[in-house]
């Protein structure tokens, strides 16, 4: 640009000063004809052409006059020579640099034109209007009212400005522009442009604007998903909060990434605390002291943490009667191919546990009692026989029922009947060992059943029961009361080799010491014959009961 500006200068400073010394020179000697020739000379060296001017010289010396010939000589020697070095400067010009008359008529324009429009010189000072023909048409307007202000503002004063040329092809080409007036003894002669070419600066601007823009929708995208993610965060949140289930997130190093409510209530934390970050083993630390058994369920998760477990389901037991479920599962697999971490659930089970443990005893127990009742007795039998089978042992079982109670029931009601059954409940219970399971199988008949047993045990166990019952009083209605038991024995395998056959032997037990009597009790006999016997008779004895 500085040699584009010096060149420019020196291009002007030389057309005024050999335009106005030359018509000066040639109007003093009155020679029309070497006027003629400086004003086509000058023109030509103007439009670049400068070797005319050259090839004319000879003609041009002829007609001087004598006198004044070597000075003028002189004076276009030095001027061609100027000429010819401002040329060869002017060749080499990247930028463009061009001169206009005031009123926007081309005087000289630098070769490298033509490389930014494709016009040459020539064809540019050939144009009617070289501004239209150069511009690109949308930034005309802009560009000649920008002329108009560069035309008044002073000569120190520059109009700078960016705009496009138009290549003769179609594609163009921006430039930043300087215009200014140019002023000899304070008079507007002229107009100098200067125009830099900055394409590769715009495109390079183009790409950093379209690059800022692809990060604002890139950063308003993310701040749109982020908003999302925050937002859907939320409902998860408050979702898992809602929900039963303790949910604890621990990353692959072992530190909580979430817990949700309820596991802080499952653990005995405040609503408000934070566990982020904190790593596992400061959270077994704190919650140890609510476990039955910490040293065992800490094995286990450590047994789930190095894959030894399959995380499935298990039941923590917590010294304030409370269980809990816990499971556990890998949460996926990052870009490394690693784990996450793990996702732990817990539920409080107790009052489940309490529901299916009391529905239970609906189904086992007796209502009125609370003793077992005789669908579990026959469970238990069959249990205590297979295990007496593989372990060898002797299996006894004690039926008895009570000898008056009918009377009673029938004299004071059934709700005597019931005091007298819950009273021999309670009597009997404290009798037996914890070994011994005892049981109601309906109306006033009850059993004991008694693994690994003997006969001597078995036989006082029965004259425990039996004085037990006769020890008993009561009174209904201001009147006195009292009942016997009748007591058989059976014994497994001796007697009998499955439970239903031990069953008949000790209930045919029970009646011969029913018929022997009452308020004793009967070992049973293992005949078979005896066994049939005792079953045929079963019907007759049934009506001494209801009798009794």
């Amino acid at each position: 640009m500085v040699v584009a500006r010096s060149l420019a200068s020196m291009v002007m400073a030389f057309w005024f000063a050999l335009a106005i010394g030359g018509v000066a020179g040639f109007m003093t000697h009155r020679h029309v004809r070497t006027r003629g020739c400086v004003r086509e000379k000058t023109g030509s060296m103007l439009s670049g052409r400068l070797d005319l001017l050259e090839q004319e010289l000879p003609r041009f010396e002829m007609g001087l006059p004598e006198p004044a010939s070597a000075e003028m000589l002189d004076r276009m020697e030095a001027a061609v020579e100027r000429a010819d070095l401002l040329r060869r400067i002017a060749d080499g010009m990247h930028d463009v640099e061009a001169l206009f008359h005031m009123d926007g008529r081309l005087i000289w324009i630098s070769p490298s034109v033509k490389g930014l429009t494709g016009y040459s010189p020539e064809e540019c000072a050939a144009s009617d209007d070289p501004i239209a023909l150069l511009v690109h048409e949308p930034d005309l307007g802009f560009c000649k009212g920008a002329i108009r202000r560069a035309a008044e503002r002073p000569g120190n004063e520059v109009e700078s400005f960016e705009m496009r040329l138009e290549h003769r092809e179609g594609a163009v080409r921006w430039v930043a522009c300087q215009w200014r007036r140019m002023e000899r003894d304070g008079e507007p002669v002229g107009l100098r442009m200067s125009a830099q070419d900055v394409q590769d600066r715009k495109e390079a601007e183009y790409r950093l604007l379209e690059t800022v823009a692809e990060l604002r929708r890139s950063r308003a995208l993310s701040e749109h998903y982020l908003a999302r993610s925050n937002d859907e965060r939320m409902r998860l949140t408050a979702l898992l909060d809602a929900i039963r289930l303790g949910i604890l997130f621990m990353d692959r190093d072992h530190r909580a990434l979430y817990v949700n409510r309820p596991a802080l209530e499952i653990w005995g934390f405040r609503a408000d605390e934070n566990l982020i970050g904190v790593r596992d083993v400061v959270l077994q630390s704190r919650v140890a002291t609510l476990l039955q058994s910490p040293d065992a369920y800490f094995r286990h998760v450590a047994d789930v943490l190095s894959g030894e477990h399959d995380g499935a389901a298990v039941e923590v037991h917590l010294k304030d009667g409370r269980v809990v479920t816990e499971m556990s599962a890998v949460v996926g697999k990052g870009v490394d191919g690693r784990g996450l971490g793990r996702v732990w659930i817990y539920e409080d089970v107790t009052a489940q546990r309490e529901i299916a443990h009391r529905l239970i005893e609906l189904a086992e127990r007796d209502p009125l009692t609370d003793l077992f009742n005789r669908r579990r007795f026959h469970e238990e039998l069959e249990r205590v026989l297979a295990d007496a089978s593989r372990r060898e042992f002797e299996v006894g079982l004690l039926l008895f029922d009570l000898d008056g109670f009918k009377p009673i029931n029938d004299a004071f009601g059934h709700q005597a009947g019931d005091d007298v059954l819950v009273t021999i409940a309670r009597r009997v219970g404290g009798i037996i060992r914890r070994n011994e399971t005892f049981f109601r199988l309906g109306g006033d008949e009850f059993a004991v059943l008694v693994p690994d047993a003997d006969d001597a045990g078995l036989q006082e166990l029965a004259r425990r029961i039996v004085e037990g019952v006769a020890a008993l009083s009561f009174e209904f209605d201001g009147q006195p009361a009292s009942l016997t038991a009748s007591l058989g024995i059976g014994l497994f395998p001796r007697h009998a080799r499955d439970g239903e056959r031990l069953v008949a032997v000790a209930d045919a037990a029970m009646y011969r010491a029913k018929e022997g009597g009452r308020n004793r009790w009967v070992i049973g006999e293992p005949a078979r014959s005896e066994s049939d016997r005792m079953r045929s008779s079963h019907d007759e004895t049934k009506t001494l009961r209801r009798e009794d």
